[in-house]
């Protein structure tokens, strides 16, 4: 087919170990190859994103390149079966904005096994208020409901201002579930009870620094996005047959812990791999967004950006300042 067009974020390497960003334009004859050609109309902001967006080779190994791991679009070409010009589709996580051109370009070509039809009921736009975020905290959620019943007790949500925790706090709440949120910044409270939280704890109060191996037990369930000391301190204060889930390494990727708690109250502890997440579980985590699960966001949850507002956004994600959601918006002419 005919080549197209199209702006996009470019990361490029200047000089060793030296990045610049700037909005270029490409052409599809530079997309990699693969099966199936989408117009992105959405994509979302990640801190993967961001990581990838200042040149961290742990997320992204060769430039110039273009982020995003997330993308919602149209389909323009298929060469499988399974998807025709003009369905409406979503992708996140696999390699897509890591070493594949991803969603802060208007066009992205991907393998069809990457990629998921929208869920009947669901707009572009939605998807991707929950893009990879929101379907991290849906599958950490979906482990914790497995076992643990509203009537357990409380269930702690760690990182709750940021994408994955205030997903995870607005469905846990939608559901029923006492919600108990940790968060390191002093303004965030009337945010947090907006979604449904209904305790606020500091990042101080939710890291132990006494060293001891159990701590008085207060938590049902825990969603942690953070690792570290807070990680290891609400597995340590977790109630006997809990359960834990661990998505994040932002504190720390290191887990100071002895297996006490494992041992004496049987408390299990869940890695959430949204990434490359079977698809058989995640098309069942998308169908139950769209139906049950399907959320409505106070004022304020989410921020509609271009891409020539991500440079913005890519700072404040990196110092911990974004609250709540990102999408940025193709805006097509």
């Amino acid at each position: 087919m005919e080549k197209i067009t199209f702006n996009s974020l470019v990361v490029e390497e200047t000089q060793k170990n030296q990045f610049t960003r700037r909005i270029a334009q490409r052409s599809t004859d530079d997309l990699p190859d693969g099966d199936i050609l989408i117009k992105v109309h959405f994509s979302s902001l990640n801190y993967k994103d961001a990581l990838s967006a200042t040149g961290n080779r742990g997320v992204t190994k060769n430039y110039p390149h273009t982020p995003g791991i997330d993308a919602a679009g149209v389909v323009i070409s298929s060469k499988k079966g399974d998807f025709a010009k003009g369905d409406e589709v979503l992708i996140t996580g696999y390699d897509l904005g890591m070493n594949t051109s991803g969603g802060f370009g208007e066009y992205v070509r991907v393998p069809a096994d990457w990629v998921v039809k929208l869920p009947k009921g669901m707009t572009l736009k939605e998807s991707m208020i929950l893009g990879t975020a929101g379907f991290t905290a849906g599958m950490s959620v979906f482990r914790v409901i497995q076992d643990i019943t509203p009537q357990d007790g409380e269930i702690l949500v760690t990182g709750a201002t940021g994408g994955v925790g205030s997903i995870a706090v607005s469905l846990l709440s939608k559901l029923g579930y006492n919600v108990v949120a940790v968060s390191g910044k002093k303004d965030a409270s009337d945010f947090l009870k907006k979604i449904g939280a209904k305790d606020i704890i500091s990042r101080e109060d939710a890291a132990d620094k006494s060293g001891r191996p159990v701590l008085k037990s207060r938590w049902a369930g825990v969603v942690d996005t953070v690792g570290g000391e807070i990680l290891a301190t609400a597995i340590k204060s977790a109630l006997p047959w809990s359960v834990v889930t661990c998505c994040g390494m932002v504190a720390s990727a290191d887990l100071n812990i002895n297996v006490f708690p494992f041992i004496l109250r049987g408390v299990k502890l869940f890695g959430i791999d949204s990434q490359n997440c079977p698809m058989d579980h995640r098309l069942q985590i998308w169908r139950l967004f769209s139906d049950e699960w399907s959320l409505s966001y106070p004022d304020g949850f989410c921020q509609e950006i271009t891409l020539n507002e991500l440079e913005h956004n890519i700072a404040l994600i990196l110092k911990g300042m974004q609250q709540g959601r990102v999408v940025v918006h193709h805006n097509h002419n």
